[in-house]
């Protein structure tokens, strides 16, 4: 990953304060198969219930390559299931706030997103603003702009959204990095349909491993946010001219770049299997525009660990058109629609 410069980040690091959005704490005391909401599977004619579908990451639908069996629908946050409900069976579990922050986008109209009626959160993380996300609840009871700390109640528990029905009803949550600050123009440009989101439509919020966030505060109380995305394992590099300015997403997460090479001509950016961007390093690398130059090696084809951002075999590697759209996302690289 390179060395970088912990000056700045000492400075406004603190730890990381963060609870569970619901009452059930299964998670932490080592049962995740009473804490994750299970997925419904059909695979080579075996129907199961895995918990595991609930869970962060590519977790979903198993393909068998070659005697390996694959997952290969990514999972960006993870599901939580509802402890108490009533006698029709519908959930009666409050929605909390994981951190202190304040409320910028509700979705009251399920409708309007696969994740039916959703909040967003913004807090201040390590001189960064990073989102959390609540999933597919019954009803919102806050509004933009209220201020909220840790355990503010947000909303309650239900099953909005595409594909949930009263039985798999659960909190979908994700921990993301806000990809553009300038979302609008990059949807217009490759989508028709209305973006009734602006830039807290959930294809322009990275999540992070919120699982292992979890986890490994409880383990760590002294970690920062900062620390937990720097030290995500690194699927693949894609190193892109130098320009003059930083990129807008690093001025937004300074604490992402890299140190040296004062005779740096190009950035590489280093991201997680999961399409988040982990780091920006200085490189004398001279490329005429992006270029895959770091693949962690898999006898797996790479498409199948990073959502389709990569296509090829082997050496013959290379970001796929929605590796393209992905990163011309993340560096702005769209035309920017004025007003925003």
């Amino acid at each position: 990953m390179g060395f970088y410069s912990l000056t700045s980040l000492l400075c406004v690091a603190e730890p990381l304060q963060i609870q569970l959005p619901t009452e059930n704490k299964a998670l932490l005391n080592g049962h995740p198969e009473q804490f994750f909401m299970y997925v419904d599977r059909n695979f080579e004619g075996e129907v199961t219930q895995p918990w595991e579908g609930g869970a962060f990451g590519y977790v979903r639908s198993p393909i068998r390559v070659g005697g390996e069996v694959v997952m290969t629908r990514f999972h960006e946050g993870i599901d939580i299931q509802p402890i108490k409900r009533d006698k029709a069976g519908n959930p009666l579990d409050l929605v909390m706030s994981i951190s202190e922050g304040k409320v910028v986008h509700i979705s009251p109209v399920a409708g309007r997103s696969n994740y039916g009626k959703y909040v967003v959160v913004e807090h201040q993380w390590d001189d960064s603003r990073v989102y959390s996300l609540y999933a597919h609840l019954a009803e919102i009871t806050v509004g933009i702009g209220d201020p909220v700390i840790a355990g503010s109640v947000l909303g309650r528990m239900g099953y909005t959204g595409v594909g949930l029905n009263r039985t798999r009803a659960h909190l979908h949550l994700e921990v993301a990095l806000m990809m553009s600050a300038n979302y609008e123009g990059w949807h217009a440009k490759n989508f028709g349909s209305a973006n009734y989101h602006g830039n807290f439509n959930g294809m322009n919020l990275a999540g992070v491993d919120v699982t292992a966030l979890f986890l490994e505060r409880a383990k760590d109380p002294n970690l920062t946010f900062s620390q937990f995305v720097l030290s995500r394992p690194m699927q693949f590099k894609v190193t892109i001219p130098l320009k003059s300015a930083d990129p807008d997403f690093l001025q937004r997460h300074p604490w992402m770049k890299g140190t040296g090479e004062p005779d740096a001509v190009s950035w590489e950016i280093g991201f997680a299997a999961t399409g988040h961007a982990i780091s920006f390093t200085p490189s004398t690398r001279p490329v005429n525009g992006p270029t895959l130059t770091h693949l962690r090696p898999s006898e797996i084809p790479q498409r199948y660990l990073t959502r389709g951002l990569l296509t090829g075999e082997g050496t013959d590697t290379t970001l796929s058109s929605g590796g393209k759209n992905m990163l011309a996302l993340v560096l702005d690289d769209f035309p920017i629609k004025s007003g925003r």
